[in-house]
C-alpha cells in the first residue's frame, strides 16, 4: 500500500516502513564514523528500546562497542489485511535487528509491557540462556502514558500539569505554526501521585532488584535513566510541574540504587540529563515545541546541534565509558550531556526571542521546518531517499522478536 501521514494531535498514528529503516540506517551510519568505543560495555539490556534516546542508546551500543543487546519494548505490528500500519518502533527495531544480525552482532527483541512481572520474568530467562546470566550496562528509556501495577494491579495514568496554580503561556501548533497562548489548570494531587507511578523510578528499581537478585548483573555493572532540567521557561511545566515531581522521583530512585548496587557488585546507578529533542515523549508536552524550535534555531547558527544518535554516542564514549573510565557528573550526581543546550550564551538568545516569538515571525526566529521535519521522522516520512509515492509492504517481522 502507499503509505501517508495521518496526524492526530501530537501523534502520527501511521508510520512507513521503509523511511522508518532509512532513519535507523542513517543513525548507524553516523555511529560507524565515529571512533569505536573500545572500552565500551559488551552485553546491553535496553528498556524502552525501539525510539528515541532508548532506540539510539541500542545502535550507539552495538555499532560502537559492537555490544550484545536485547531490547525491551511495547509496540504493535501491522494489521494483516487491513490499512493500518506498524508502529515506528516497531519498523525501527525490525531495521536495527536486521542490520545488527548482518553485521554479526546479537540483538534479541521482547515486545510487551515492561511494568508487568511476566515480560521481566521473559527478559530474565534469556539473559540466563543466552548470556550466561551477566550484564554489564542497563539503560532503562521509558516513556509510557500509563502503567497498571505488577503487584497491586492498579491503573495509573500519567499527565502534564502544572503544580499548585494555573499556568500561562506561549506555545505553537507544529502543523500550522500558529502561536497562541495557553492556559492549563494545575494538577491534583491524585495526578501527581498517578504521575510519579508512571514515570518515576519505582518500576527501574523493581528491574534492578529482581536483576541482582537473580544475580544477572556483571560486577562493576551500571544502570543508567534519562532526565531532562531544561531553562526556567519551562520549569512551571515541565520541572515544577507533575512530570518534575516524576524525575525527581527518578532521580532520588538513582541515588538509592547506586548504593544498592555499589555495595552488591561494585557497579553504580546514574542519571542522564540529556538535551531537548523532537521524541515522541516531547512532542505530547504543551510549550516544549516552541521552546525546541527556538532552541533549534539557536544551536543550529552556533553549529552545536545534536540529535538523538550524537547525544548517545557522547554519552557512551565521551562519559560513561572513557578510557580514564572517569564519569564526570554535577554536583548531584548527574551526568550533563545537555551541557551544550544550557550554554549562557544559548539561553540568552533563547530568552531574548521568546519575548518576540508570534505567528508572524515564528519563522525568522525559530526552526519549525527542523522541528517539523524531525517530528515526521520519528515516524519514517521526510526521509531523504524514500519515493512515498510507492507500494510498500507494511508487514515488517522483527526476526527474533519474543511475545
Amino acid at each position: 500500500m502507499i503509505v501517508e501521514p495521518k496526524i492526530r494531535g501530537f501523534i502520527c498514528t501511521r508510520a512507513h516502513p521503509e523511511g522508518c529503516a532509512q532513519h535507523v540506517a542513517e543513525w548507524i551510519h553516523y555511529i560507524r564514523q565515529q571512533s569505536p568505543i573500545s572500552s565500551g560495555p559488551k552485553k546491553v539490556l535496553i528498556i524502552g528500546a525501539s525510539t528515541g534516546f532508548g532506540l539510539a542508546s541500542r545502535i550507539a551500543a552495538a555499532f560502537g562497542a559492537r555490544a550484545d543487546t536485547i531490547g525491551v519494548f511495547f509496540e504493535k505490528p501491522a494489521i494483516a489485511e487491513s490499512d493500518r500500519t506498524a508502529s515506528a518502533g516497531w519498523y525501527n527495531s525490525a531495521a536495527f535487528e536486521k542490520a545488527a544480525h548482518a553485521a554479526g552482532l546479537y540483538a534479541k527483541s521482547i515486545n510487551g509491557d515492561a511494568f508487568s512481572d511476566a515480560i521481566k520474568k521473559q527478559v530474565f530467562d534469556l539473559i540466563q540462556r543466552d548470556w550466561h546470566g551477566k550484564v554489564d550496562l542497563v539503560i532503562y528509556s521509558i516513556a509510557a502514558p500509563r502503567r497498571q501495577h505488577p503487584v497491586t494491579g492498579e491503573l495509573s495514568n500519567s499527565v502534564l500539569k502544572p503544580i499548585g496554580q494555573t499556568y500561562r503561556n506561549k506555545t505553537v501548533d507544529i502543523m500550522s505554526g500558529q502561536v497562541t497562548d495557553i492556559t492549563i489548570a494545575p494538577a491534583t494531587e491524585k495526578e501527581i501521585a498517578d504521575t510519579i507511578a508512571v514515570m518515576g523510578g519505582e518500576d527501574w528499581a523493581m528491574w534492578i532488584d529482581a536483576l541482582l537478585q537473580a544475580d544477572l548483573l556483571a560486577p562493576g555493572a551500571v544502570t543508567l535513566a534519562f532526565t531532562y532540567l531544561g531553562p526556567v521557561m519551562t520549569h512551571p511545566i515541565y520541572r515544577q510541574g507533575t512530570i518534575g515531581k516524576a524525575k525527581e522521583h527518578l532521580e532520588a530512585t538513582a541515588k538509592e540504587l547506586h548504593k544498592e548496587i555499589a555495595a552488591a557488585i561494585g557497579g553504580c546507578a546514574l542519571i542522564s540529563v540529556n538535551k531537548a529533542l523532537v521524541t515522541q515523549a516531547s512532542a505530547a508536552i504543551p510549550v516544549v515545541p516552541l521552546y525546541i524550535s527556538l532552541l533549534y534555531k539557536a544551536m543550529k547558527e552556533k553549529r552545536l546541534h545534536e540529535g538523538c544518535i550524537e547525544q548517545m554516542y557522547r554519552l557512551l564514549a565521551e562519559r560513561l565509558y572513557q578510557k580514564d573510565q572517569h564519569i564526570p557528573v554535577d554536583s548531584d550526581g548527574r551526568i550533563r550531556i545537555d551541557d551544550w543546550e544550557m550554554r549562557e550564551d544559548i539561553q540568552t538568545i533563547i530568552a531574548e526571542r521568546w519575548q518576540q516569538v508570534c505567528s508572524d515571525n515564528l519563522e525568522q526566529l525559530a526552526d519549525l521546518k527542523g522541528y517539523r521535519a524531525e517530528f515526521y521522522q520519528l515516524f519514517g516520512f521526510h526521509v531523504a531517499g524514500i519515493d512515498y509515492t510507492q507500494d510498500v509492504n507494511i508487514q515488517v517481522p522483527i526476526p527474533s522478536i519474543l511475545e
